[in-house]
């Protein structure tokens, strides 16, 4: 079961917010996740995994500052020592930049490159933006498997599409080129001062015919 929550301006971002009901869950979203998603966390301590995922073709750049307090608010409110706490670390990072080693316990994941993990802090729990996301929590149970395979075939399908559409713009090119190559080579054999009119020939058949007459 996956938890999805509203963030704020969902409506203009169109942006997905979403965590794991717990540890073992988290293994799923660990393994399906897909490159639109940020990965969110209580830094140090345990927590739940919440994830923003944005709009294709977008990145971290694009995370709103109300998105990034939602996100920051929720994982500090599920987790039991950083709900008590203030001024707690929140650590964020790609989907994409999470490593998972087969001798990690379950949940539990670190970074590929560090210089990718981007950090902020919470001072307290905002009260109003936690039963804010509350209140439009949803319980789902997707298929996160098939939703991967989805996603990955329609990259596939767009790859081929955007190769089609480079080889066709190739041809095109190049069937522009034969063409112009052609024309220069029409024009060459078409040059006015290479051609010998009908009139000129009549001159040389005149001159032909004189000069046999003097011979005779």
């Amino acid at each position: 079961m996956v938890l999805y929550f509203t963030p704020a301006g969902a409506e203009k971002t169109g942006h997905i917010l979403y965590m794991g009901r717990d540890k073992v869950e988290n293994e799923d979203l660990i393994k399906w996740g897909l490159p639109e998603d940020y990965w969110f966390h209580v830094d140090k301590m345990s927590s739940a995994h919440v994830y923003l995922r944005v709009k294709r073709g977008e990145t971290w750049d694009d995370i709103t500052e109300e998105e990034l307090e939602d996100c920051a608010q929720l994982v500090k409110a599920n987790s039991i020592v950083g709900n008590k706490e203030n001024n707690v670390g929140i650590v964020y990072t790609p989907w994409s930049n999470l490593m998972k080693l087969p001798r990690m316990e379950v949940g539990q994941v670190g970074y590929h490159d560090q210089k990718l993990v981007r950090r902020c802090k919470v001072e307290k729990r905002k009260n109003e933006i936690v039963n804010r996301l509350n209140k439009t929590k949803r319980e789902e149970f997707p298929d996160l498997a098939l939703e991967r395979d989805a996603y990955d075939k329609e990259i596939r399908e767009e790859k081929k599409a955007h190769f089609r559409a480079e080889e066709d713009r190739r041809l095109e090119e190049e069937r522009a080129r034969e063409a112009d190559r052609e024309a220069r080579s029409y024009d060459r054999i078409m040059d006015t001062d290479n051609m010998v009119s009908n009139k000129d020939n009549m001159k040389k058949y005149a001159s032909f015919e004189e000069a046999e007459d003097d011979f005779m």
